[in-house]
């Protein structure tokens, strides 16, 4: 049994009935929009996010019809934030298929983006969660603050390590946070509860993100983006933020440089990265990476032993042991 599997194993059937949940919520009486979500369903990933709302809820009880609600609206936001995310960046490829604005143009992704967001606030309303909605609506504000702070640092690369944890805590980590807080909100867990867990989805979240910031600076090979590309992109993360703080002035200057005008020069970008790793940038966001982790285990094991649980302490670990 693979190790994804095995994580699952606790909501094999409630995860199975999700997708024919979630399909539906996707259908259209709209011929070209029924024809797009469809696109986007057949190329959907591991759902790692569904995961996290069902398995957050069954460590309370048994997943009813709120958990689903809940799972469908995250899925949902979610791919909406990548089909809106590829017209942003251009990107042509999404999970190795064409993306919807490569194959449909710019327009109509970002109208199908809009359609799938409006789906979720729908559905909240039609069940009467509420307070899924006011989950959701917060997640959607602080994905798009931290987006923009990202954008506004990449100008001035005056990023702080403090500033780069807000960015992904709010781009990143908010969402797999509101995953755990609305799978146990569904399961009627008491309010410490729920924000326990909601606290215990932003640390696997921020440990997620810096893993992915990792992955840039090739410390595996089995990555689905060319090495670099963050420094390409002026994306300050944690490796070289910690490099910048403990290099001299002249040698700062020198790697700043490189960030603004070389980061398309493949020679100087894999310079940098040298010295990044020659500086212990890399060791220092793995071990910043591992802290979180440990926190939120520590917060997971709080709560009585279940298959559940476990299954969510294995998911953690995946989330920062994954290859790509």
């Amino acid at each position: 049994m693979s190790v994804l599997k095995e994580i699952q194993e606790p909501v094999k059937g409630e995860m199975a009935q999700f997708e024919r949940y979630f399909q539906e919520q996707m259908r259209s009486e709209h011929r070209l929009l029924d024809k797009l979500t469809q696109y986007i369903i057949k190329r959907k990933g591991k759902q790692m996010r569904p995961l996290f709302v069902f398995l957050s809820a069954k460590v309370f009880s048994k997943p009813e019809e709120p958990t689903y609600v809940a799972a469908t609206m995250i899925e949902l936001l979610h791919t909406a934030t990548l089909v809106h995310d590829d017209v942003v960046d251009d990107s042509q490829m999404r999970r190795g298929f064409f993306s919807i604005n490569a194959l449909w143009k710019n327009k109509i992704a970002v109208l199908v983006g809009d359609y799938l967001l409006s789906q979720g606030l729908s559905l909240s309303v039609k069940t009467n969660q509420f307070k899924l909605l006011g989950i959701m609506s917060k997640t959607v504000k602080e994905m798009s603050e931290g987006e923009l702070l990202q954008q506004e640092k990449s100008r001035k690369l005056d990023i702080t390590e403090s500033v780069y944890y807000e960015i992904i805590r709010q781009k990143t980590a908010s969402l797999i946070a509101a995953c755990c807080e609305s799978g146990a909100l569904s399961a009627n867990a008491s309010d410490t509860d729920v924000q326990k867990m909601a606290r215990f989805g932003e640390l696997v979240g921020m440990a997620f993100q810096i893993k992915d910031d990792l992955f840039d600076f090739g410390v595996t090979s089995e990555i689905g983006k060319p090495v670099g590309i963050d420094i390409q992109e002026r994306k300050m993360t944690l490796p070289l933020i910690h490099t910048l703080l403990k290099v001299d002035a002249s040698e700062r200057r020198e790697l700043l440089r490189i960030v603004r005008k070389f980061n398309t020069n493949r020679e100087k970008v894999q310079y940098l990265m040298g010295r990044v790793e020659a500086h212990g940038g890399i060791a220092y966001a793995w071990k910043k990476m591992i802290a979180f982790r440990d926190e939120a285990i520590e917060i997971l094991e709080s709560f009585p032993e279940t298959q559940a649980r476990n299954s969510l302490q294995l998911l953690v670990n995946y989330t920062i042991e994954r290859n790509k």
